[in-house]
């Protein structure tokens, strides 16, 4: 390790920091992962030899040779813990979402406007595979004139577990999964004029939101974001139509169920999904179009290059803003039975367009 290498923290090692965030970064060149905050030390120690345990985030920020803190900790703890760590001069990455409101999510932007910090947020799914394939069929042109995008992330879980992510307010399927659905469409085609829709809880015994249909309207084209806990299988993750075809992806992207099976980021095979997309221009097979191996580890990268100074921030908090304002516009839209635009100011708008770039 250099001198200059960034050293970080942790907070949380539960699944997301367990099974995302302390591979990625131990897996980052220029990166030192050197502390995790947990209640739980024995397995931190156990799971990853010469880290050191610490039982507060307190005492994360109060290590001066920490330079950035990781929060992979529960939705309704991001916001504060986020802002606690700024103002104890820590750069921040925090797990989607940044935060449970767009009041919030406003309050940690000018905090590291304040501050001149790094805020960012985990959102890791810009590097899926079928994410990259479907960037890449609609910059060729593959498809033709784009007139609809249906992307959906489901899941099969008739049983509602007892865990906080299936408990409102903090939980729910629609804070889980919609971050990424909506942060991969601003990505590509920015902010939409309007936003309608239904989020609903489906399962017996639901204590929280576990189907969602959203759309977003862009005027020349529609966006159609799904998510449910009740679908078992063979629709598509994506599925673009245009005017000379449509373009589908069935699966995902496989780099979760590889860091679930142990496997780390740089082994043979990762990030390769073999299961291609396919085009159909108005018959019933179609034709295979592989999709590029995806890769979570330029997220941290990124990071890495901002915190230098040779780089932009991956996931800068004017994009945040504008995806907390899409999860909330959802809400009150489904609420309303109405299309609604978003509460975005005139200075939001233009810092989101001014970061609005490819991943």
């Amino acid at each position: 390790m250099t001198p200059a290498m960034p050293r970080l923290a942790l907070i949380g090692h539960g699944f997301a920091g367990r099974t995302f965030h302390a591979p990625l970064i131990r897996s980052t060149p220029g990166l030192d992962l050197s502390a995790v905050v947990t209640g739980q030390p024995d397995s931190v120690r156990a799971a990853l030899p010469g880290i050191h345990p610490l039982a507060t985030p307190a005492e994360a920020f109060a290590d001066p040779t920490i330079s950035a803190v990781v929060i992979a900790t529960p939705n309704d703890t991001h916001a504060p813990l986020a802002e606690a760590a700024m103002r104890a001069g820590k750069h921040v990455v925090v797990d989607k979402p940044l935060a449970l409101s767009l009041a919030q999510a406003r309050q940690l932007r000018a905090l590291a406007d304040e501050r001149g910090l790094i805020l960012s947020v985990f959102q890791n799914r810009r590097w899926d595979s079928d994410f990259l394939g479907l960037r890449a069929a609609l910059g060729s042109g593959l498809i033709g004139r784009l007139t609809h995008l249906e992307s959906r992330f489901d899941r099969f879980r008739p049983e509602v577990p007892d865990r906080w992510r299936d408990r409102a307010p903090a939980g729910g399927l629609w804070l889980d999964l919609a971050p990424h659905l909506i942060d991969q469409m601003l990505l590509l085609f920015g902010l939409p004029r309007t936003v309608g829709g239904r989020i609903a809880a489906h399962r017996d015994g639901a204590r929280a939101d576990d189907w969602s249909q959203i759309q977003l309207d862009y005027g020349h084209f529609q966006v159609s974001l799904s998510a449910s806990a009740l679908v078992g299988g063979g629709m598509p993750r994506f599925a673009a139509h245009g005017t000379r075809g449509s373009w589908l992806k069935h699966g995902l992207d496989p780099q979760e169920d590889q860091l679930r099976a142990g496997q780390r980021p740089g082994d043979p095979g990762w990030g390769v999904d073999p299961r291609p997309a396919r085009i159909f221009c108005g018959d019933m097979d179609g034709r295979p179009v592989p999709v590029p191996a995806g890769d979570y580890r330029r997220y941290y990268a990124g990071f890495r290059d901002a915190l230098s100074g040779k780089g932009a921030n991956p996931v800068p908090p004017a994009q945040a803003v504008a995806t907390m304002a899409v999860l909330e516009t959802a809400v009150d839209a489904a609420h309303a039975g109405a299309w609604l635009g978003l509460p975005l100011s005139t200075d939001e708008v233009n810092a989101f367009n001014e970061v609005r770039s490819p991943a």
